[in-house]
């Protein structure tokens, strides 16, 4: 009896692919929005509405037709469901279609994986300004897992004729991670060092103050001169100093006098150098003629993803990644004025260029070095 074969190149294979992408993107919704309020992703195991709280039936959470069906809209409370969903849904299942089309269907399972992983990624960035670096570290350990099995992904520019040795793949990985991460690192300190500090002098004395969160799940806010600024945007490090000259100075109500004040993630330190912890703190608030605000050129979590994606794809992926990133970025800046004043998430930037290189991009760079070498001699 001859032995059965898989015939992975027939186009019915695209069906259950189709639906597996849909599913995942279903269950990344959930991810997307309870990993950033720390919540459980496990429980409670049902779906629920954010707004009534109420659970989802299976039948009102079926992967890219319940949206429509429901024209997005909660049936219980009638709130409306953001587009995000269905989208995410739709994109994750065009993405797995896509790997299948162009990988072959050994190296399907990582990049199912490492696709989910960069959809998430990539809303969360682009919602709250920050990286899991849970997602990042699973990603990272399954790509260079992955390399000692398989490491075509990481010589997409030049395909072994022969298997290679598994400690090689694990080396090709390796160094990808360590050239994404270190070389993204370094421009995280640099950015620090030229960047860390934003001074702003008022004409006249502003008022400020602290904004209690709405819920446990969301930050505190500096709120100055009609500008909100999240907690975590203020103080990523415990180094982290937010110093406000001040002409006024309320604590609970009270005048504590002017001077210079200095604000940490969990205490302040008041002009005549007494220490308060905040949580003691019910109300702050007062007036500032001069502050001094910490910032990021950008976070620790783009080093993490761009080691990631250097640990699935390679070295020649992480250079043209970061190219290819910044033109992208520069690009929505000028046509969205993303970044003019306001925060510009890095990480959707990276993984869009480390897709381009995934779905041809690399052929680009070939053609390039083919250039460049041919040029030369």
């Amino acid at each position: 009896m001859d032995s059965l074969v898989l015939d992975f190149s027939s186009p019915w294979w695209f069906v259950p692919v189709v639906a597996l992408g849909a599913c995942v993107g279903s269950f990344l919704n959930v991810v997307i929005y309870r990993l950033p309020l720390g919540l459980s992703v496990n429980e409670p195991k049902r779906s629920f509405c954010p707004q009534c709280r109420q659970s989802i039936p299976w039948w009102h959470n079926l992967p890219l037709i319940s949206w429509l069906q429901l024209r997005g809209r909660c049936a219980s409370c009638r709130a409306s469901i953001p587009f995000r969903y269905w989208l995410v849904e739709c994109l994750t299942a065009l993405l797995f279609a896509a790997c299948w089309h162009l990988h072959s269907a050994i190296a399907a399972p990582v990049l199912f994986f490492s696709i989910a992983l960069l959809v998430a990624i990539t809303f969360i960035d682009a919602e709250h300004q920050i990286i899991p670096l849970a997602l990042t570290t699973m990603g990272s350990v399954a790509a260079v897992g992955f390399s000692c099995f398989d490491n075509s992904l990481l010589h997409l520019t030049e395909p072994l004729m022969e298997p290679a040795p598994w400690w090689q793949g694990l080396r090709d990985s390796a160094l990808g991670w360590v050239l994404g991460f270190f070389g993204l690192w370094t421009v995280v300190l640099l950015g620090k060092f030229f960047l860390g500090k934003k001074v702003i002098a008022f004409d006249r004395a502003t008022a400020w103050e602290i904004v209690d969160a709405p819920t446990d799940q969301d930050p505190l806010l500096f709120r100055c001169d009609g500008e909100d600024i999240p907690w975590y945007d203020l103080f990523y490090r415990k180094s982290d100093r937010l110093i406000l000259d001040c002409s006024e100075i309320l604590v609970d109500g009270t005048p504590r006098g002017a001077g210079t004040l200095v604000i940490r993630a969990e205490e302040i330190t008041l002009p005549d150098g007494k220490v308060v912890a905040l949580e003691s703190i019910k109300s702050l608030a007062g007036q500032t003629t001069k502050a001094t605000i910490p910032r990021e050129a950008m976070g620790m979590g783009d080093p993490h993803l761009l080691g990631m994606i250097g640990a699935l794809l390679g070295g020649p992926a992480v250079l043209f990644t970061v190219g290819a990133s910044a033109l992208y970025a520069i690009i929505a800046a000028a046509i969205g004025r993303i970044g003019f004043g306001k925060p510009l998430p890095y990480g959707p930037f990276l993984i869009l260029a480390a897709l381009t290189w995934l779905f041809g991009g690399w052929r680009i760079w070939q053609g390039y070095v083919d250039w460049a070498y041919g040029s030369t001699f």
